[in-house]
């Protein structure tokens, strides 16, 4: 497992991205709630994640529509199967608007820079 923390500030809200392999949408869920036992994770605002497998392209948007998409649509240009990333966003008060997409890229692309996909 990789977990970069607070790797984005905008108005109040922040982002960490973490990730780990995975085979199933069951295996991507279980590490989602395995992130949740940590009470910082658990009080997060949103914890979107996308996953390819043999069960195919998988997203969870946790709240914040269209994200689980976002992260899908880089692994598939990356070709990255059967590894699970998750943005994890703390809400900061403020509405980021289509900002919160280009964070969602950049905490993908910080991830698969650092576990080196």
């Amino acid at each position: 497992m990789l977990l970069l923390n607070n790797i984005i500030t905008d108005k109040g809200s922040k982002y960490s991205v973490s990730g780990k392999a995975c085979c199933s949408a069951n295996e991507a869920k279980a590490f989602v709630n395995e992130l949740k036992r940590t009470k910082k994770f658990a009080k997060a605002t949103h914890n979107t994640w996308g996953l390819i497998c043999n069960d195919g392209a998988i997203k969870a948007d946790d709240g914040e529509a269209g994200a689980g998409m976002v992260i899908l649509r880089m692994l598939e240009r990356e070709n990255i199967q059967n590894h699970v990333v998750v943005v994890t966003r703390w809400f900061g008060g403020k509405h980021l608007g289509g900002d919160r997409f280009r964070h969602v890229q950049t905490a993908v692309r910080k991830y698969l820079e650092e576990a080196k996909l």
